[in-house]
């Protein structure tokens, strides 16, 4: 079953059917679901589901099968704190395949467990176990180099238009957030890294969207920042007191992992590039063309060395044999950067 879900229907939904939990009358005492919520990494049982609070709280879900909840199984319930930036996901399992699955999202405050947030529903479909057809959105670049979204002109429409099409689930190529270019201040804290996602989950369209539609992530380059790589040199670029590469994205990685409802892979925690089946038909395979490669030069090597290789030794072998194993009639391979084509930085001196 496909429902389109307009933003006037997610303000209904996000109102209505409180938790069954008491809760304090007066607003201003009660937690924030602070930025909506989010799906991602959907499979036929299971998908992660994603909500900030404003505050020290404790998240409370419940998963049906059906609108009005009438079937429905709570959670146990998580606690979110301030190491995470108040941001928590869960992964949700034993969930029925090719089913439109909705869930509900509240939080309780630590200090206080009767005084609850309002509710925010969102809803998502489970992979089908049998070969039905798929369909999916894909971008990449969601605001920066001066760019920002304006409410007075409808904010960030996009969104709403790939809604409409009531996609199964959206394939985001990174670049979700720009850190450098085209701000006052780069990004350089973990704190400011945080920032930059929930700059994005202000506007309307948005945050409709990620209620009502899965998003698959990986990161780019502007994540962290413009074209770089372990052996980025920012000596003398004075916009950055912090001077050292590894540390700026290994703050930008945790951000991403905080803010993103992606899979969490237990033996390495950091790792972007997975494998998600979306039934027999169609497995995706998402690639970090940043976190393994060479130093960026010329690009002129003759032969791989580890210079020249962009995946890492460990990528690619993962790669190949995800590749081999996958019975999946459509392989989708998901990469931030254009394989094969080469796209200059510097276009008009042809280098970069």
């Amino acid at each position: 079953m496909r429902i389109t879900l307009t933003r006037r229907k997610f303000i209904k939904w996000s109102a209505a059917g409180a938790l069954a939990m008491p809760g304090l009358s007066r607003a201003a005492d009660r937690p924030l679901l602070s930025h909506g919520v989010q799906s991602g990494d959907i499979e036929a049982t299971t998908g992660v589901v994603w909500a900030r609070s404003d505050r020290p709280a404790r998240l409370h879900i419940e998963v049906a099968t059906t609108e009005s909840f009438k079937d429905a199984r709570r959670l146990a319930p998580i606690e979110t704190l301030s190491a995470t930036d108040f941001a928590v996901k869960r992964l949700l399992s034993g969930l029925p395949p090719g089913q439109t699955i909705f869930y509900r999202m509240a939080f309780a405050d630590l200090a206080q467990a009767n005084v609850m947030s309002a509710n925010i529903v969102g809803r998502f479909r489970t992979a089908p176990a049998s070969r039905r057809a798929v369909r999916f959105v894909w971008s990449g670049d969601t605001a920066g180099q001066g760019w920002g979204f304006n409410p007075d002109d409808g904010g960030m429409k996009t969104y709403a238009t790939m809604a409409r099409h009531d996609p199964d689930f959206f394939i985001h190529s990174g670049d979700k957030n720009i850190v450098a270019e085209g701000v006052e201040k780069v990004a350089e804290t973990l704190d400011e890294f945080r920032g930059r996602w929930k700059y994005n989950l202000h506007d309307e369209n948005l945050r409709a969207f990620n209620a009502a539609v899965p998003t698959f992530c990986q990161w780019d380059d502007h994540d962290v920042m413009d074209n770089w790589s372990a052996s980025k040199d920012l000596s003398r670029d004075e916009r950055y007191k912090e001077k050292s590469i590894a540390v700026l994205a290994a703050r930008a990685n945790r951000a991403f992992h905080e803010m993103m409802p992606i899979r969490a892979i237990a033996e390495e925690p950091s790792r972007i590039y997975r494998k998600i089946s979306h039934g027999p038909l169609l497995d995706v395979f998402f690639l970090d063309l940043r976190s393994y490669r060479g130093p960026n030069g010329p690009s002129l090597e003759t032969r791989i060395t580890p210079k020249s290789r962009i995946l890492g030794e460990a990528q690619m072998r993962w790669l190949k044999q995800a590749l081999s194993d996958s019975k999946a009639t459509w392989k989708v391979i998901a990469s931030d950067m254009p394989i094969g084509v080469i796209v200059w930085d510097d276009w008009k001196a042809r280098k970069g």
